[in-house]
């Protein structure tokens, strides 16, 4: 049983007696106890598979930051790599695929993932996670939506404008669903092991949404996140979708419990466009840069547009590596407070 279970009542929008909070990149480069772990391995990809390592990270926050949730420390591209294309983390650069997918003969040789095969170390590492925290807040659990996973394994790396996997929409839209598809059948079949090891919720991020078009992103992103949400029937679902401000209102029809909202989505039209959902967001990080005083005043502003109810606290994007433990901590206890 969970002794702090406000963010699974919350996300099923039931009542609470506080807002609960946590934050999208919380085990992170914040914190000196993550920097300390992560100099112990030669490259990220190593850190990520070794269990007992992101195990460790995973708690930091609950215990050093104070928040509702622990989320497991991963990253988005394991699920290509699952698939048959490997990637590497480059210092200063980010994620690089050596190979990527241009034909339809490179997306015939992918495999749908195999998550007791190919991801056991997630697994692993959710079930010493969840021994460690011992029931004192829930476990997210998470994975790229298809579109953002499909964006790196067209393009390569990380880009501005992501013209390379938007160039294939356009001239291979047949190979571009093909490619979706199997994301798709792979990151169920990766959050539903996930669970079973013992994730409480699970968070779908669609962190490139904002570069399609409405009319793309309905035929490309959101009706693969759909088909995900609702194969997901055993914990509670969130969708963040960063920049697609514009498909707020399909948002509400999704078969989710909670829609995450970055910072540049209005809060009570937000509610008005998804009245279904419990909503979660949305301080622009950079918001955290700001003095103690300052935080404060942007955190209670925030709360008091959200109100209490159906609502989970959070930044609308991930924490920056910059930022001062102490001005999240700040951030944390003025949500607490309320």
């Amino acid at each position: 049983m969970l002794k702090n279970d406000l963010l699974i009542r919350a996300a099923k929008g039931e009542q609470v007696e506080r807002v609960p909070v946590w934050l999208m990149r919380q085990a992170g480069r914040i914190l000196p106890e993550y920097r300390a772990v992560r100099e112990k391995f030669p490259n990220f990809v190593e850190f990520v598979k070794n269990p007992s390592a992101a195990a460790e990270v995973t708690i930091q926050p609950v215990d050093i930051l104070g928040v509702d949730a622990a989320i497991i420390f991963s990253d988005i591209l394991v699920i290509p790599e699952a698939m048959g294309l490997p990637y590497e983390m480059v210092e200063k650069r980010g994620p690089y695929f050596p190979r990527t997918i241009e034909s339809i003969e490179d997306v015939e040789r992918l495999r749908i993932a195999s998550p007791e095969d190919d991801l056991s170390y997630v697994t692993d590492a959710i079930k010493l996670t969840k021994q460690g925290l011992a029931g004192r807040v829930p476990l997210i659990g998470f994975a790229g939506a298809p579109f953002t996973i499909f964006c790196y394994m067209t393009e390569g790396s990380g880009s501005k404008t992501f013209s390379k996997a938007k160039k294939m929409l356009y001239t291979h839209p047949i190979l571009s669903h093909q490619l979706l598809d199997k994301i798709t059948e792979s990151t169920i079949a990766y959050l539903k092991a996930q669970i079973k090891a013992g994730a409480d919720l699970v968070q779908v991020f669609d962190s490139w949404a904002g570069i399609l078009s409405p009319e793309q992103y309905t035929e490309f992103s959101l009706k693969y996140i759909q088909k995900i949400c609702t194969a997901i029937t055993e914990v509670p679902v969130t969708v963040f979708a960063k920049g697609a401000f514009f498909a707020r209102a399909q948002m509400n029809n999704l078969d989710c419990n909670v829609v995450g909202l970055d910072w540049n989505m209005p809060i009570a039209e937000s509610r008005n466009l998804i009245p279904n959902k419990t909503l979660q967001g949305n301080l622009d990080p950079c918001a955290l840069y700001g003095s103690i005083l300052e935080v404060e005043k942007e955190t209670k502003t925030m709360l008091q547009a959200f109100g209490k109810q159906r609502y989970i606290a959070n930044l609308g994007h991930g924490l920056y590596p910059d930022i001062d433990p102490e001005k999240v901590k700040c951030f944390v206890e003025t949500v607490k407070a309320f």
